[in-house]
């Protein structure tokens, strides 16, 4: 059995690949301002969850990326969340508990800073709708899931790019977190 956030990881790299043109930000309009670490762009960041997804040892080298990460880019820091979270999958009982809540707090802080950022929003989501409600770490769900869905709807108006906005929709439709209405509103776009 695939644990909790393997599931949406998985979704994610069968739903097609999530790279995008290095030139542009998930949101064109919000200012990023990324360090000359190629690896840190938003395109490599999308490369390297997408194998971390698959792959025990792409997992380590995601986390080993973004472990040291201090600078204050809401995108970057979605993805270091989601390297956490790829970390608990891959950790004995003991410490899965540890990496998930880094996890949180690092979701926090990247949606403190760009609260609208529907990729971050997903990276959070994928990663707290496959954790078991009973450990009580899935508060924002709800709110994440709206926020997703509403950009979805939007599109190509919504910020994504194409690429991450045909993963992030198969994602959404295939493991049933939209209603069928949506599901079918959403196949027309």
């Amino acid at each position: 059995m695939m644990s909790f956030p393997q599931l949406a990881l998985v979704a994610l790299a069968a739903a097609g690949s999530l790279t995008a043109r290095p030139d542009r930000a998930a949101f064109p309009s919000t200012p990023y301002h990324f360090s000359v670490n190629s690896d840190l762009q938003p395109a490599a960041l999308r490369r390297h969850f997408e194998l971390a997804s698959a792959d025990k040892a792409a997992g380590e080298k995601f986390y080993k990326l973004l472990a040291d990460y201090k600078e204050g880019n809401a995108l970057v820091l979605g993805y270091k969340g989601a390297a956490e979270a790829i970390r608990a999958r891959d950790a004995s009982m003991f410490n899965k508990m540890t990496f998930i809540q880094d996890a949180a707090r690092t979701f926090e802080q990247a949606v403190a800073l760009d609260p609208h950022n529907a990729e971050i929003r997903f990276l959070r989501f994928s990663v707290e709708s496959n954790i078991p409600a009973f450990l009580g770490m899935s508060k924002n769900v709800d709110a994440d899931k709206d926020i997703v869905v509403k950009a979805l709807m939007k599109h190509p108006n919504s910020g994504l790019l194409p690429e991450v906005f045909q993963s992030v929709r198969a994602f959404m439709v295939k493991r049933g977190h939209v209603s069928k209405a949506e599901a079918q509103q959403l196949s027309k776009l």
